[in-house]
């Protein structure tokens, strides 16, 4: 429901999660629908707002959205919705969605000046590179507020008068942080994967491969190495880059790989030929090197500008490496060594 007046566009909202917000959750943490997860921009009330409520800013990802309201319950508040293109506010920020000339549109769209007495807007920590508060308050007449890092200190903070302790500064990415990024990971690189699987399918059809069971979960392993065991071990892997980090773990799973197939001391005749196992060592560090890399960002492990760095490093290494790998068992085909 909608409270509209010939100037004003209002849209009532609760801090009570319903089971379809949780399903919706869900679907969103495993890429089903996620692109789509969102709210409309604009102007939403919590409880029974006045002039004198305070105005707290989010993005129109539906689960940034319901992960503010949901702190919200017994409280009275303003939430503005900015246009982040269905981004979170963390991710937002760095892209430039959340941002100071959606953040100055926004206010001008909803007239904010004429829902609310006072000048003050709170922004989300970690939207805080996206935004700059003078030039917001130039232009608009609000003053920003930077609140907490976590939702759930909300009330606290308010009730503090705006203040934050040094712990609601505090940001954290811990393991379970990590955790919860990857199952859209795993289902993204999902689809790549069965494109992958087709293409060697079809090479062996063309009598290129044989490509087998161990080519199939020497693969899937790097898969998990880059997308799932990376970032949970990420804060014990040595190094800075997450390519880095996610290589690593990746040659160490190659090197299983290899051993599970006889390349060991023990065993005098390993189950293929030294191209292959060259092949793997070359492949899959690259696989989980360039999977790991997905998880670089805004984060308080890397910066914006050390993504870019990484990158451009990273990429041409993964794609020479990948290249030299594929031909190396590719050779294999016809030649064992």
């Amino acid at each position: 429901m909608e409270i509209s007046t010939r100037e004003l566009k209002i849209t009532p909202t609760s801090s009570e999660l319903t089971f379809n917000d949780v399903v919706g959750t869900w679907k969103a943490r495993w890429g089903i629908n996620r692109m789509n997860y969102t709210v409309e921009p604009g102007l939403y009330s919590v409880g029974k707002p006045n002039s004198n409520s305070p105005v707290l800013v989010s993005a129109n990802y539906k689960m940034s959205f319901d992960s503010l309201r949901k702190e919200l319950s017994g409280v009275d508040a303003w939430i503005l919705v900015l246009d982040t293109k269905g981004i979170n506010v963390w991710c937002a920020a760095g892209k430039g969605t959340f941002g100071t000339q959606e953040l100055l549109n926004r206010i001008a769209i909803v007239q904010l000046e004429k829902v609310v007495s006072h000048s003050k807007v709170i922004v989300p920590q970690l939207g805080a590179p996206g935004i700059s508060a003078h030039v917001v308050a130039k232009f608009s007449g609000f003053k920003v507020v930077y609140g907490p890092v976590r939702a759930k200190d909300l009330k606290k903070f308010i009730e503090s008068g705006m203040k934050a302790t040094p712990e609601m500064r505090t940001v954290k990415f811990t393991t379970y942080d990590r955790l919860v990024l990857t199952p859209v990971e795993l289902v993204g690189t999902f689809k790549v994967s069965l494109m992958i699987f087709g293409v060697l399918f079809l090479l062996n059809l063309l009598g290129l491969g044989p490509f087998g069971l161990v080519d199939f979960y020497g693969y899937m392993g790097s898969v998990l190495v880059g997308c799932v065991l990376t970032p949970v071990l990420l804060p014990l892997i040595p190094g800075r880059a997450f390519a880095w980090k996610g290589w690593m773990l990746g040659f160490i799973w190659a090197i299983i790989v290899n051993v599970l197939n006889g390349w060991n001391e023990w065993t005098a005749v390993p189950q293929y030929s030294i191209l292959k196992a060259l092949g793997y060592m070359l492949i899959l560090p690259s696989v989980a090197a360039f999977l790991a890399m997905n998880f670089t960002g805004a984060s308080t492990f890397t910066s914006f500008s050390g993504v870019l760095k990484e990158m451009r490093k990273a990429v041409p290494a993964i794609i020479i490496s990948l290249i030299l790998g594929i031909i190396l068992l590719l050779v294999n085909s016809f030649i064992k060594l």
